[in-house]
């Protein structure tokens, strides 16, 4: 398969887990997006809401994304967000198989509970907050993914070989 593989879904479902695994299985280079911004802006994630608010983190994404995109065979882990912005949704498309993890509220909770790098859950690191979040954003990861993996109660391995399955399918 030619271009990148993004992986895309909520915190919390595994994308940072099985891009590191993919990479090791496939032999491509992993990038997680998130640690690209963050070094490249020199800050946390955290740090740029706080001070710039989220409008300008997701144009720091978007950016980002440009560059990535740029590279070919690469494994990347795309933040949460990233498929709110039709312009995101484009580049991701024109550069390889976008891949969609998915967990439920439940997995969400029990993988994130003891983190505080992720903003937009501080003060809100509960079942009722992460569903509300999720279903928000649901129609739009199924709309723009070309392959759907389910990762709860899978090993990493296993999920990866779905996603390669899959992904020769295409």
């Amino acid at each position: 398969m030619n271009g990148n593989i993004m992986l895309i879904g909520f915190m919390g479902a595994g994308k940072t887990t099985v891009s590191k695994e993919l990479s090791k299985i496939t032999g491509r280079n992993e990038l997680d997006m998130d640690a690209y911004i963050v070094e490249k802006e020199g800050m946390s994630i955290s740090d740029m809401f706080e001070k710039y608010g989220e409008e300008y983190f997701r144009a720091k994404e978007t950016q980002s994304l440009i560059e990535i995109m740029e590279k070919n065979d690469l494994i990347v882990s795309c933040g949460g967000g990233v498929v709110v912005k039709d312009e995101n949704v484009e580049h991701m498309k024109n550069g390889g198989v976008i891949v969609l993890l998915t967990a439920t509220p439940e997995t969400i909770l029990e993988r994130v509970k003891n983190s505080t790098d992720r903003p937009i859950l501080n003060g809100n690191m509960n079942i009722e907050f992460i569903t509300n979040l999720m279903n928000k954003r649901k129609e739009r990861y199924l709309s723009v993914a070309d392959v759907i993996v389910a990762t709860d109660n899978k090993s990493v391995s296993e999920i990866c070989d779905e996603i390669m399955d899959k992904i020769s399918k295409k």
